[in-house]
């Protein structure tokens, strides 16, 4: 290996990096397809198909795209709190309200992710955690349509121990 060659390799070994730095601090995939540009056929980023055939989806797309949409809308509201963070003109009280909303969605986000594991880790074949306000709604693939006292008492215990509260609506998906 010549001096060139090693030069060109260090190069992109530092662009690499660099480049998974900038996806790491922003959180964000490096290449981002935004939903409004797909908006104008009526077409969804995941699948491609038309809104009317959503119904004949698979339920594992049910999940992926429910975790697809939750990840974006966090991500666009993350982008608009930061702008209001970094903006100079903003007053300090709406900054630091928005920082308060910042930290609030990304603890949202953290618990969601949890109970989805400790959900899968307990037997379900695959769970989606939503929280809105101060509601729970936990949906999860199960073998049957309807889940026994224990499995909704084992649910309702691992949210209320990850997320503190207590309004919970769980929605059982069959396989």
């Amino acid at each position: 290996m010549n001096k060139k060659q090693a030069i060109i390799i260090v190069t992109l070994l530092v662009l690499i990096v660099c480049a998974g730095v900038l996806a790491t601090k922003f959180r964000s995939p490096l290449f981002y397809v935004n939903n409004t540009d797909l908006d104008n056929d009526n077409k969804s980023a995941i699948s491609l198909n038309d809104n009317s055939s959503k119904s004949t989806a698979s339920k594992s797309d049910l999940f992926a795209e429910g975790r697809l949409d939750r990840g974006q809308k966090d991500q666009r509201e993350i982008e608009t709190l930061k702008g209001i963070i970094d903006d100079k003109s903003v007053s300090a009280d709406k900054r630091n309200e928005a920082q308060q909303k910042l930290m609030l969605l990304t603890d949202d986000d953290s618990k969601c992710n949890k109970v989805e594991t400790l959900l899968k880790s307990k037997g379900f074949k695959d769970a989606l955690c939503s929280i809105s306000d101060s509601k729970v709604t936990i949906t999860v693939k199960n073998s049957s349509t309807k889940l026994t006292d224990v499995q909704l008492r084992d649910i309702k215990e691992t949210v209320t121990n990850v997320t503190k509260i207590r309004n919970i609506e769980v929605l059982p998906v069959t396989q």
